[in-house]
């Protein structure tokens, strides 16, 4: 050979197929033998560039970044917040049975609950002359409200979330029970069905609409603090039509609200959406937002069944 290159060792020339060391040539090149067992990933010189032909290795491939465009936002993050994409049909179906089937044990036992208050006269008597339990049972609520609304890792760890979950659902449904032994019996009645149906309805207009509810939370918010003022206002200014204003936004309020946290619980195409962990706070939420409304309409009847006496 007219070059030497040093560390090849000379000697006599190399079989077939292999280059002056010892070292096979690449498979498959044009001009050179095809040899079994070369080592993957190295590539000939190209001709005339004065190396010898003992192989290079080949230049990495280049992989295009995964399409992150369907990668859905987490709850209050803005970019996916866990790494998982709620994008799968099957998960998102179960994560909703799962959230639904929450929301239902939490009716079943405020309805209960709130009939106790209305059809047992002794219980309306005990409640009435022990406000102690109120007083504690609004301390439970708050506490586990908060709890579970700002302690991720309680909300999402099992049996936690499911013990903090049914403290605050039974302080709720005590302190509803305190609220609905005020009003008649018919006016309770009246105000759980009309609070049922506008529930049914929002939640399929919120399943079938392509109107996307989620981008409103700051609006949300503006309008929940100014329900918060007027309700401030009627406690130093008892005045009738306050009560109305209030009941009638605060009804208006919740049911967007309804609408809100089931476009968040279902992901898609929505902008903002709620992972599927947190299937205990889409619950809370969606409970929050159904016992609220039927507060709402309730003191509305019971504001039109006073203006009729």
């Amino acid at each position: 050979m007219a070059w030497q290159q040093s560390g090849y060792p000379q000697g006599p020339p190399p079989p077939a197929g292999f280059m002056p060391g010892g070292y096979p040539t690449q498979g498959g090149y044009p001009g050179y033998p095809t040899q079994p067992g070369y080592p993957p990933g190295f590539q000939p010189p190209p001709p005339g560039s004065g190396y010898p032909p003992g192989g290079f290795p080949a230049p990495p491939a280049f992989h295009l970044p995964p399409d992150m465009s369907n990668v859905e936002s987490g709850y209050g993050g803005g970019a996916n917040s866990g790494a998982f994409a709620f994008s799968d049909k099957s998960i998102r179906m179960g994560f909703i049975r799962k959230v639904y089937s929450i929301l239902m044990v939490q009716i079943a036992v405020t309805v209960a609950i709130i009939a106790l208050f209305t059809f047992h006269e002794g219980t309306k008597v005990y409640v009435r002359t022990h406000p102690g339990l109120w007083w504690l049972a609004m301390i439970f609520m708050f506490a586990t409200m908060i709890t579970l609304a700002c302690c991720g890792d309680v909300r999402r760890k099992a049996p936690m979330n499911f013990i903090c979950l049914g403290i605050f659902t039974l302080a709720e449904g005590f302190l509803l029970g305190c609220a609905t032994s005020m009003y008649k019996r018919e006016e309770v009645f009246y105000a759980a069905a009309i609070t049922l149906v506008v529930t049914v309805a929002l939640t399929v207009f919120a399943f079938q609409t392509s109107i996307d509810f989620t981008g409103l939370c700051g609006v949300l918010f503006i309008a929940t603090i100014v329900l918060l003022v007027i309700g401030i206002l009627m406690m130093f200014f008892p005045s009738r039509t306050l009560k109305f204003i209030y009941a009638g936004f605060g009804a208006l309020l919740f049911s967007i609200y309804i609408i809100y946290d089931t476009q968040m619980m279902m992901g898609g195409n929505h902008k903002y959406s709620i992972g599927p962990e947190e299937y205990i706070f889409a619950a809370l939420n969606l409970y929050v937002d159904i016992v609220t409304l039927f507060l709402m309409i309730l003191q509305l009847l019971g504001l039109l069944g006073s203006s009729d006496d």
